[in-house]
């Protein structure tokens, strides 16, 4: 039997709620395909500055060290968040930290509008198609977050200058850039690259570096875009976009906005990859959404999106696409049976019943 040890941080707002759902889908999946899964929990983001002083304590750290993946579930507060220094801060303290101390570069975003769903597009139906389905792949560990210098300088009466630094070299694109052309080789074989050539330096080293990996793929059809008139098509053709590969502040950006056209952020999960090691692949599996502080512990949080971060991780990570797809299904299932939290349901859908967060669980084991 295979055994897998896994860091679950579920951290603050609906977080801890939509882990537990997670976790339970989890031990549904184990049972039925025969894998052993230890599942440590420990705490991080503001419930880490409550327990250990830090958004990232040692021991959370430590545990993540010795894990073979991470479930993460969402961090910050925005009403406690200024209270603290901004490098303390769990986005910086402890998202970005995990990034960066695994060499986390590649995060694959995919976003799947279920046609059961299609009232929950903001687009007419007209511009759904046959539905949509594209992945974004988004480098991690460059760009503007990560550059320095980064800063805020005083200069005087009142006069303030921040600076943020966007750098990327050669390497890093090019080994995104791989893992983007790998993933349209397994989809509908088109990749479209977005950058801001016109105007970056670095939008130039992108296009050409990306330009020069895709040669070695010539079963991809590769464009580039814009990622102005990218966030623009993404409203006004979205069923044109297989893989989308962007840098790292455009892949922020325009995979939130491409989670809308899934109907929710709650329906959203990602996977940030670092490099292969001996065919196993360290993982970081995350819901795209926040923590949502407003609806935290009111069992109305969706938690699709973090049980679709959990199967992602048993593909990624561990290997076992059988499992993962089983859980993907279910999600279908229960969806295709009408169940929605109140961020997917409309009163005029026939035969929907709005159901809660441990409802919305429940439905999915079920169909396991």
């Amino acid at each position: 039997m295979k055994h897998f040890n896994i860091a679950a941080l579920a951290g603050d707002g609906i977080g801890p709620e939509v882990m537990r759902e997670a976790i339970k889908v989890l031990r549904v999946t184990e049972r039925k395909f025969g894998f052993a899964l230890n599942i440590t929990e420990a705490p991080v983001g503001w419930a880490g500055i409550d327990a250990a002083g830090k958004a990232l304590p040692e021991a959370t750290l430590a545990l993540c060290k010795s894990s073979d993946s991470i479930l993460f579930g969402s961090v910050g507060l925005p009403d406690r968040d200024p209270t603290i220094p901004k490098e303390e801060r769990p986005e910086r303290a402890a998202l970005l930290r995990i990034r960066k101390e695994f060499g986390l570069f590649a995060n694959l975003r995919p976003v799947k509008l279920p046609q059961a769903l299609a009232h929950a597009c903001p687009l007419a139906k007209e511009r759904q198609g046959e539905g949509i389905d594209i992945l974004v792949v988004r480098e991690l560990t460059g760009g503007m977050y990560f550059g320095q210098p980064k800063k805020t300088d005083d200069l005087g009466a009142g006069v303030f200058r921040a600076i943020d630094t966007m750098v990327y070299t050669t390497p890093e694109i090019e080994r995104i850039a791989h893992v983007a052309f790998q993933a349209a080789r397994l989809r509908r074989k088109k990749l479209t690259s977005i950058d801001k050539a016109n105007v970056l330096e670095n939008g130039i080293l992108w296009r050409e570096v990306v330009t020069r990996v895709g040669k070695n793929y010539a079963d991809v059809t590769l464009d580039h875009m814009f990622v102005d008139n990218g966030a623009m098509q993404l409203m006004l053709r979205p069923t044109q976009f297989d893989v989308m590969l962007c840098e790292n502040m455009f892949g922020d950006i325009l995979s939130d906005e491409a989670a809308a056209l899934g109907g929710s952020l709650g329906m959203l999960p990602s996977a940030s990859l670092g490099a292969t090691n001996g065919g196993n692949t360290f993982g970081f599996y995350e819901p795209a959404g926040g923590t949502a502080p407003d609806i935290a512990g009111k069992n109305l949080a969706n938690p699709i999106a973090q049980i679709l971060s959990a199967a992602l991780m048993l593909r990624h990570s561990f290997g076992l696409n059988e499992a993962a797809v089983a859980i993907e299904s279910a999600v279908a299932k229960a969806i295709n049976d009408g169940n929605r939290t109140g961020d997917i349901f409309s009163a005029t859908e026939s035969g929907a019943k709005r159901v809660g967060t441990h409802e919305m669980g429940d439905a999915i084991t079920a169909a396991i």
